[in-house]
C-alpha cells in the first residue's frame, strides 16, 4: 500500500530482490537495490514514453544499418553524432543523397539514440509537417503547434524532396526552422542539393535565408551511393 501511494511501484517486487540477495548482504544493501531497480524502471518508462511521443513512422537502429555502404560519410563519424553532443550544442545534420541510402533509416536511428540518451525527438516527413502547421492555423492552433516543436530537442524533417510547397507552406515551414536557430537541433533529408531547393519553395529569397539558417552550426552529410531498394529488387 505505501509503495503505491509513493508510487515507488518496483518496491512490490521485494521478496523478488530479496531471494536474489547475496545473503551475506545487509539492509542497506537490501535498500539499495530496491532503490536502483525503481530507478532503472523509471528510465525505461521515460525512454518508452520519449520513443512513442516522437512517433517515428517504424524501428530502426543504427546497429542494423549497412554502413560499407557509406562511400562519403566514415562511419564512426555517425557513431560519434549518435552520443547527441550535436544536440547539446543545438547543431543541425543535413543529409543529402540520392534515393535508397538509407537517410531516412538514419534518421531514425540517431533519432531514437537521442530518446535514449533522455532527450525529446519529433519525427515528420516534410509533407506531413506542412499539412499539420496548415491545419493548425486553419483551426487557430498554430502557436500551441509551434510552441510545442520548439520544445522539442531534436526535431527530424525527413523526404525534403518529393513535394513542392506553396507560399503559405513555405512560410510556415520557414519560421518553424527559424525558431529553432541556435536553440533547438534539426535533422533533415532530401534528395535535392541546396541549390535545388527552390524546385520545392514558392519564394526563392526565402530559400537562400532557409539554407542560411540550416546550414548554420551543422554537419552536411553526403548520402549520395549505391540504392539498397535497386539492390533487394535483383
Amino acid at each position: 500500500m505505501y509503495s503505491k501511494q509513493l508510487k515507488l511501484p518496483t518496491f512490490c517486487d521485494y521478496e523478488n530482490i530479496i531471494r536474489q540477495l547475496d545473503t551475506r548482504k545487509g539492509y542497506e544493501d537490501f535498500l539499495l537495490e530496491l532503490l536502483k531497480q525503481e530507478c532503472d524502471q523509471r528510465q525505461e518508462n521515460n525512454q518508452k514514453r520519449r520513443i512513442k511521443a516522437a512517433k517515428f513512422p517504424y524501428i530502426k537502429t543504427l546497429d542494423e544499418y549497412e554502413f560499407n555502404r557509406l562511400k562519403h560519410v566514415k562511419e564512426p563519424f555517425l557513431w560519434e553524432l549518435s552520443g547527441c553532443d550535436y544536440i547539446d550544442k543545438h547543431q543541425n545534420i543535413v543529409m543529402i543523397g540520392n534515393p535508397g541510402t538509407g537517410k531516412t533509416h538514419l534518421s531514425i536511428g540517431l533519432g531514437l539514440k537521442a530518446c535514449t540518451n533522455g532527450y525529446s525527438v519529433r519525427f515528420y516527413t516534410a509533407a506531413s509537417l506542412a499539412t499539420e502547421l496548415v491545419e493548425a492555423k486553419e483551426y487557430k492552433r498554430l502557436m500551441k503547434l509551434e510552441k510545442q516543436l520548439s520544445k522539442v530537442d531534436l526535431l527530424i524533417i525527413d523526404e525534403l524532396s518529393y513535394l513542392s510547397f506553396n507560399r503559405h507552406q513555405s512560410d510556415l515551414l520557414f519560421k518553424v526552422i527559424s525558431d529553432r536557430s541556435e536553440k533547438g537541433s534539426i535533422i533533415i533529408s532530401t534528395n535535392l542539393e541546396f541549390s535545388k531547393w527552390t524546385e520545392l519553395f514558392d519564394n526563392p529569397t526565402m530559400v537562400s535565408a532557409l539554407v542560411d539558417r540550416i546550414t548554420f552550426r551543422s554537419h552536411v552529410l553526403n548520402m549520395n551511393g549505391d540504392s539498397y531498394r535497386k539492390d533487394t529488387t535483383r
